[in-house]
């Protein structure tokens, strides 16, 4: 089976749900990799793996080596690498630089870029010369201290101009998609109405063309529960119910027992009698 591409998931728009998940590692990846359209590795991968206080201190470095564990573990699905913080703002040169790396290095589809206008011109330079981008607009996570916070989009109508305008100004760029975070439902559909590009919702309604989540979110791993996560499952009970009993095992002698212990050859021990 091939690993479906930018165009296959382009061409679900108006057609079928796209579904998408993060993934940050190898076991998380190949249990994800036949079920979903888009493998994200994201930049909040700061926040659930490293426990940063937000996703700013992620560094391209990070980014890279995680996108090519995830490469390696999947041949189904289309993965993409969030850009990080400080990597495509200083200039389009630069963008296109790291774009480039993070393509070459991982043999990732394309890369993921927060805003709307204001990188117009940065994904058009990258786009033309053929590195695919995500654009993501609304809430953006990197813009966190500048905005004084995670807050909603679009919760006021002269809000949307500008965010109707970002996301149009993403698909003139040349973007093949665009992730609509934290984003009142209405404005979200708006969007989703207005561009011919795909839209990904999260915290976004199920307005848009697809969805995504933070893996760990919706499996009950981290502490963190945004009104827009739906916990699928808690994971975190059944695996302190291991860690326990292992923990009790190993105090007990009961582990490891003759089925986990390796012997010598029967050969040796007759020769040493």
């Amino acid at each position: 089976m091939s690993r479906k591409t930018i165009h296959d998931i382009q061409a679900k728009t108006g057609k079928e749900k796209i579904t998408c998940l993060t993934a940050y590692t190898a076991p998380i990846a190949r249990l994800l990799d036949q079920h979903v359209d888009i493998l994200l590795v994201g930049d909040s991968l700061g926040m659930v793996l490293y426990e940063y206080e937000n996703t700013l201190p992620v560094t391209l470095d990070q980014m890279i080596e995680h996108t090519k564990s995830v490469i390696k573990a999947t041949s189904d699905s289309c993965v993409i690498m969030d850009l990080p913080f400080g990597t495509y703002e200083e200039s389009k040169q630069l963008a296109l630089k790291n774009a480039l790396t993070a393509i070459k290095d991982t043999n990732c589809a394309g890369v993921k870029l927060e805003g709307g206008t204001l990188i117009e011109e940065t994904v058009k330079y990258i786009t033309e010369r053929g590195v695919p981008v995500m654009g993501h607009i609304g809430l953006q996570p990197q813009s966190v201290i500048i905005d004084g916070g995670y807050k909603i989009k679009g919760r006021d109508k002269f809000e949307w101009k500008k965010y109707i305008d970002d996301a149009v100004a993403l698909e003139r760029a040349g973007a093949f998609s665009v992730v609509l975070e934290g984003m009142a439902e209405p404005l979200a559909e708006e969007i989703t109405k207005t561009i011919n590009i795909p839209t990904i919702g999260i915290g976004a309604s199920a307005k848009c063309d697809g969805q995504v989540l933070v893996t760990e979110d919706m499996l009950g791993l981290t502490n963190i529960s945004p009104k827009f996560v739906k916990e699928y499952a808690n994971l975190r009970a059944p695996i302190e119910k291991a860690v326990k009993q292992y923990v009790s095992d190993v105090k007990l002698g009961k582990f490891p027992e003759q089925q986990h212990t390796y012997q010598m050859k029967p050969s040796i021990v007759k020769d040493n009698k």
